[in-house]
């Protein structure tokens, strides 16, 4: 694919994770507990448990980024994390794997960590472009496949990304953890196993900006089990685009097949995980 049709596609995942982003811009102001006012107004619910949460910003938010592609890019595939799969008529081989709110919980929570997440998968699989705004840092970063990986901050000019600089041993680990109980003792005790090769570990709870942040070297490395695609579709672009490694996990639905979602050094071997990564 030539650079101007890739320049074309980022620019679209541009305006979609921007429309996105600009609904979660809309929240209501923060109460002095930390929770959003007016929260039974936002429609907070729960999905796969009572700390996994989705708000009426989740909803609009998507609707606004598939809107966006839809009158762009109508004969595209879109794969929300709300409204799930759909496919046109007669589908174009491309498809988006979008996450309107990245960091729910930090949202509700009055946590300045989340964002839209757009990426853009191919017809021949790879990874084609993706953007993660994250509105309350003022952060956008971006990147299409083969055209190295970039980021701004509020107006300032764009920076091309390289990763992370200096000793692993000095640096940051940063992870997250399921909602299930026994998932989350299965993730401590590989954490337990990774922290020793780094200086100190970081949990800020939205994945995307996460591997973002290891794109841009504010972060070390990244790694976090069974996470789902629309989590790290953008992010994980945007990380092999600054030079980071990057290992996918084989499947976009976590909930069949969890698996290891690692960008970066994180000082020990992908065989050594536990549970072992599934292959790719």
């Amino acid at each position: 694919m030539n650079a101007q049709k890739l320049q074309d596609l980022l620019e679209i995942a541009h305006e979609a994770a921007a429309a996105g982003a600009a609904v979660l811009a809309e929240r209501e102001e923060v109460s002095p507990s930390g929770l959003i006012l007016g929260q039974e107004q936002s429609g907070v619910e729960t999905k796969s448990s009572a700390s996994d949460l989705v708000t009426d910003f989740d909803r609009r938010a998507e609707q606004a980024v598939r809107e966006v592609i839809n009158r762009r890019r109508p004969d595209d595939e879109v794969s929300g994390e709300e409204y799930g799969t759909t496919t046109p008529q007669e589908p174009s081989g491309h498809r988006w794997s979008i996450d309107p709110l990245d960091g729910t919980t930090n949202f509700v929570r009055g946590i300045v960590y989340y964002g839209t997440s757009v990426g853009l998968q191919g017809p021949d699989g790879n990874w084609l472009a993706g953007v993660v705004v994250a509105p309350a840092l003022g952060r956008i970063w971006w990147a299409s496949r083969g055209q190295g990986a970039f980021s701004t901050n509020r107006d300032s000019e764009p920076v091309r990304l390289s990763g992370p600089t200096g000793d692993l041993a000095a640096g940051l680990l940063s992870t997250g953890y399921g909602y299930d109980p026994a998932r989350r003792a299965e993730q401590t005790r590989a954490v337990a196993a990774m922290l020793p090769a780094f200086g100190n570990m970081r949990r800020l709870g939205a994945a995307a900006l996460d591997i973002c942040m290891v794109a841009d070297g504010t972060q070390d490395a990244y790694a976090e089990y069974g996470i789902w695609e629309h989590d790290w579709a953008a992010a994980a672009l945007i990380a092999e685009e600054s030079g980071v490694p990057v290992h996918r996990p084989a499947a976009a639905d976590s909930s069949v097949s969890p698996d290891w979602c690692v960008i970066g050094d994180i000082g020990m071997e992908l065989s050594e995980l536990s549970p072992a990564p599934l292959a790719r």
